[in-house]
C-alpha cells in the first residue's frame, strides 16, 4: 500500500529539478565540449598551419591570443544582448556563429585571415558562459545551481581530454578530397558546433512555463521556488560600484594577479602542449593527440579530489597554494627533463593548475561583500583571461627567438610561484566599502576556465 506521506524526493519541485538535470545540463555540457574543441584545435593544427600557410611561432601565438582580446571586449555587449533576446535565442546564436567562424578556418591562406578569424571567433563566443549561468538561475533553485555549474564546467576538462584523440585521426585525413588534414579538423569540428547549436534551439525552452516536458505542478513549483529566492535577496545598498572603483581595491588586484597566473598556465598548455609532446621521438599526429590528452585526464581526477577535500575542510586557500606550487614544480621539471619524461611532469603540472581554478573562485565568494561580488568576479574574469592572450603569444615569441619552449616553461613556473605568494596576501575584508565583507552570500558560479 503506498505511503500516505509524500517525501521530498517525490515533490513537484524535486521532480522538476531532476528533469532539468537530465535534459538541460547534459546539453550544456555537450555545448561546452564543442566550445572547447573549437577553441583549442589550433594547438593540434599548429605545425601543419606553419607549413601550409607560412605562420611563424610568434604569428601563431598572436593569432591564438587574439581570441581572448575579442572575448574580453565583447563579453559585456553580448550579455546585454542576451538580456534583450533571452538566453535560448542568444545561446544558440552564439554556438552557431562560433561554429561557422571555426569552420571558415579551412580558407586560411596567410597570417592576415588567420588573425581575423581568431578575433571573430572570440567575438562569436563572447557571453556564452554568462548566458548558461543566467539560464541556470532561471531554471534551478540556488541550492542546485552549484552542482549544475560544476557538471557544466567539468565539460572543459572532458573536452581537453577528448581533443587529442579526436584531432589526431582528423589530421590524418590529409589529402582526402583534396583538403589538408587541418582543414578537415577545423571544418568538421566547426560544423559539429553548428549542428549542436541547431539541436539546442529545438531542445531549449525560453521559460519554465514553455517546457512541455514538465507537468503543470512541476512548472508551478519550479517557478515559485526561483521567484521566492529572487524576492528574498536583500536590496543592494546603493548602485553597484564601477569597474574603475573596483580596480582600485588592493584585494581585487590580488585576485586579478592570482587568476592571471592560473590562466597563463592553462592556456599556454592548451595551445602549446601538442608542440611539446611532438618532441618525443617517433610520434605522429595520432600519437601526439593521444599523449596530449594524458595531462588533462590527470587534471580531471585532481580537480575532483581537490574539490571534495575543499568542500569537506573548507580550507581552499592552503589547497590553492599547494596546487600552484605543484604546477610550478611540474612545469619547471618539464623544462629540464627529456621530452618523454617532460610529459610525465606536465601531467603533474596540469593536476596543479587545473585544480587551482575552481579552488580560486571559492575565495572571492567567501571574502567579498555580496553587493560587489558579481562585478568583482566579472572584472577578475575579464582581466585574468587576458592570460589567454599573453601565454600563447609570449610562448610563440620565446620559441621563435630561442628555437625551444624551455624559457617559456620557466616563466610559467615562476608565474605559478608568484600566484601562490599572492594567495597568502588574501585576507577576509571587514570594511563595508568596495571590498568589505558581510555575511557570506550564496556562492555564484565560477567563470569558465
Amino acid at each position: 500500500m503506498p505511503s500516505a506521506h509524500r517525501t521530498d524526493a517525490d515533490s513537484p519541485l524535486e521532480s522538476a529539478v531532476a528533469k532539468v538535470f537530465r535534459r538541460v545540463v547534459p546539453l550544456f555540457v555537450v555545448m561546452l565540449v564543442c566550445n572547447q574543441l573549437d577553441r583549442s584545435n589550433i594547438g593540434y593544427a599548429q605545425e601543419h598551419l606553419k607549413a601550409d600557410v607560412g605562420l611563424g611561432d610568434a604569428a601563431f601565438g598572436l593569432g591564438a591570443g587574439l581570441f581572448f582580446v575579442a572575448y574580453a571586449l565583447f563579453e559585456l555587449p553580448s550579455n546585454m544582448l542576451m538580456e534583450r533576446f533571452g538566453p535560448k535565442i542568444w545561446l544558440t546564436r552564439i554556438m552557431v556563429s562560433w561554429g561557422v567562424v571555426s569552420a571558415a578556418m579551412v580558407f586560411v591562406d596567410g597570417p592576415g585571415l588567420f588573425y581575423v578569424l581568431r578575433f571573430l571567433l572570440g567575438v562569436a563566443e563572447a557571453g556564452f558562459f554568462p548566458a548558461v549561468i543566467y539560464y541556470f538561475s532561471r531554471w534551478l533553485p540556488g541550492a542546485r545551481r552549484g552542482r549544475a555549474t560544476a557538471l557544466f564546467v567539468a565539460g572543459s576538462s572532458v573536452a581537453a581530454a577528448l581533443s587529442g584523440p579526436l584531432s589526431g585521426p582528423l589530421l590524418s585525413l590529409d589529402g582526402a578530397a583534396g583538403l589538408a588534414g587541418w582543414q578537415w579538423l577545423f571544418g568538421l569540428e566547426g560544423l559539429l558546433s553548428v549542428v549542436v547549436g541547431c539541436v539546442a534551439y529545438r531542445l531549449l525552452d525560453a521559460r519554465v512555463a514553455d517546457a512541455r516536458w514538465l507537468t503543470d505542478a512541476e512548472k508551478s513549483a519550479l517557478t515559485s521556488a526561483v521567484a521566492q529566492e529572487d524576492a528574498g535577496r536583500p536590496a543592494q545598498p546603493g548602485p553597484a560600484p564601477s569597474r574603475w572603483r573596483l580596480l582600485l581595491s588592493p584585494q581585487v588586484l590580488v585576485f586579478c594577479g592570482i587568476y592571471f597566473a592560473i590562466q597563463l598556465s592553462i592556456y599556454a598548455n592548451q595551445f602549446w602542449l601538442p608542440a611539446i609532446v611532438a618532441r618525443i621521438h617517433g610520434t605522429d599526429d595520432v600519437t601526439v593527440g593521444l599523449l596530449s590528452s594524458l595531462p588533462w585526464i590527470c587534471a580531471v581526477v585532481a580537480m575532483y579530489l581537490s574539490g571534495r577535500v575543499s568542500d569537506r575542510t573548507g580550507r581552499s586557500k592552503p589547497l590553492l597554494v599547494v596546487a600552484l606550487l605543484v604546477a610550478a614544480v611540474g612545469t619547471y621539471l618539464a623544462a629540464v627533463a627529456s621530452p618523454a619524461v617532460a610529459l610525465v611532469f606536465l601531467c603533474v603540472a596540469a593536476m596543479g593548475f587545473k585544480s587551482a581554478s575552481p579552488l580560486f573562485w571559492t575565495i572571492p565568494q567567501s571574502t567579498m561583500h555580496p553587493a560587489v561580488l558579481a562585478p568583482a568576479i566579472a572584472l577578475v574574469n575579464s582581466l585574468g583571461n587576458l592570460g589567454g592572450f599573453v601565454a600563447p603569444y609570449g610562448f610563440g615569441l620565446v620559441k621563435e627567438a630561442t628555437g625551444q619552449v624551455t624559457w617559456g616553461l620557466y616563466a610559467l613556473a615562476a608565474a605559478s610561484v608568484v600566484g601562490a605568494v599572492l594567495v597568502l596576501l588574501v585576507r577576509r575584508d571587514r570594511s563595508p566599502g568596495v571590498s568589505g565583507a558581510a555575511s557570506p552570500a550564496p556562492a555564484p558560479a565560477s567563470p569558465l576556465t
